[in-house]
């Protein structure tokens, strides 16, 4: 299912690339009017396409080039690339010329804009958010001795710009590391990202994604430790909320703070409002989600309770309510379907045939819980039979 939060930041890129002003690109390099060089920056700053720049720059690198200044030439491919949404390409360019030693703010910036586009999260993408900070600085006006002429500070389009490259970088790592497969490597980019950012409006979110890392892992100390700390940061984060409670539950660790977490969601996920460029439709299945899996929790802490209860209902209408929002992820809703049909077995009379039901919906669904649902669904069966 594709998040909400993934698409809000793509809305936020847009954002971005209307804010970062247009920067001069191959700092440091000398071009001599009238040579080569010269020549080409003035096809490629008065092409009024992509393309064009590209036939510019093909066509002076099917020359005769200057070999010291192809990092420039592999800058402006990056650019280049990137306008015409070849991401591979301009991922290729840029990193040519970070290979040769070169790069400067707006390099860096176009490569982080480039994996973005790619969706990709190798460990070169994070070497290139972690650089910037550093590039910020070096690029820097410097302020001039106190009582000079003009001596009032960086020029406040640099370091207005300069805050805005900042900005986006700090949202191209919060994009791409959820895309890091190995939990560990996450946990190592954060810590990274404290250094060299030290952005304390970010705390949050770094709590948040250590939250999942250590989910991830099933490190429950931990796991629990920054998924208190995002909630009593921001206590209607429903997504911490929601896996927080579901974790309390089956883990059997806090069925009174997973109740509690879980009657939040219910609370308070149908009042968030839909991001702008997000649809009603797939803002409706991101709230079905929460909903579904603070139904599962719910339902889970009731069925537990069942053999003091003496109460089984209230677990199967959680398990049902669950089971019908949590269409966006198989997991969960095979795991709401499994525990349904236990919970019509454990009732008197049992109920076989809706427990089959259930099962048979389970068995559809290619997880970890289709063979367990196999299992109990022969069972079923053959109870059913016997009566």
């Amino acid at each position: 299912m594709r998040s909400v939060f993934k698409t809000t930041l793509v809305v936020i890129l847009m954002t971005f690339n209307g804010r970062l002003r247009a920067q001069e690109v191959c700092r440091g390099f000398n071009v001599l009017m009238n040579s080569p060089e010269d020549k080409l920056l003035l096809a490629v700053n008065g092409a009024s396409t992509p393309q064009q720049q590209i036939q510019a720059l093909d066509a002076y690198v099917h020359g005769s080039p200057d070999q010291n200044f192809m990092p420039c030439v592999d800058e402006y491919y990056t650019s280049a690339y990137l306008k015409e949404q070849d991401y591979a390409q301009a991922v290729a360019y840029g990193q040519k010329a970070l290979a040769a030693h070169y790069q400067d703010q707006l390099l860096l910036l176009n490569l982080a804009k480039a994996y973005i586009g790619a969706a990709q999260a190798p460990p070169e993408a994070f070497d290139v958010i972690f650089r910037e900070p550093a590039e910020i600085r070096k690029e820097a006006p410097k302020t001039p001795p106190a009582g000079s002429a003009g001596a009032s500070g960086q020029k406040p389009e640099s370091s207005s710009e300069a805050k805005d490259i900042t900005a986006y970088m700090e949202y191209a790592f919060f994009f791409l590391l959820p895309r890091v497969p190995d939990a560990n490597q996450r946990l190592q980019y954060l810590s990274r990202f404290s250094q060299v950012y030290a952005d304390p409006s970010q705390q949050t979110r770094m709590d948040f994604q250590y939250f999942l890392a250590y989910a991830t892992l099933n490190d429950r100390a931990q796991m629990e430790q920054y998924g208190e700390k995002v909630i009593a940061e921001d206590p209607n984060n429903v997504d911490a909320l929601g896996q927080l409670a579901y974790a309390y539950a089956f883990n059997h660790t806090d069925l009174g703070k997973a109740t509690d977490y879980a009657e939040r969601v219910l609370k308070v996920a149908p009042t968030i409002s839909p991001p702008n460029g997000v649809s009603a439709a797939e803002f409706q299945s991101e709230v079905n989600g929460k909903l579904g899996l603070a139904h599962l929790t719910l339902g889970y802490v009731d069925f537990l309770e069942a053999p003091h209860t003496r109460r089984i209902e209230p677990a199967i209408e959680q398990f049902k309510a669950a089971s019908s929002l949590l269409n966006g992820n198989d997991l969960y809703k095979a795991q709401a379907l499994y525990l349904l049909a236990q919970a019509y077995e454990y009732g008197y009379p049992p109920n076989h045939r809706a427990a089959a039901a259930a099962l048979e919906e389970a068995v559809q669904l290619k997880t970890p819980v289709q063979e367990q649902a196999r299992v109990l669904l022969e069972k079923v069966r053959a109870a059913e039979k016997r009566h």
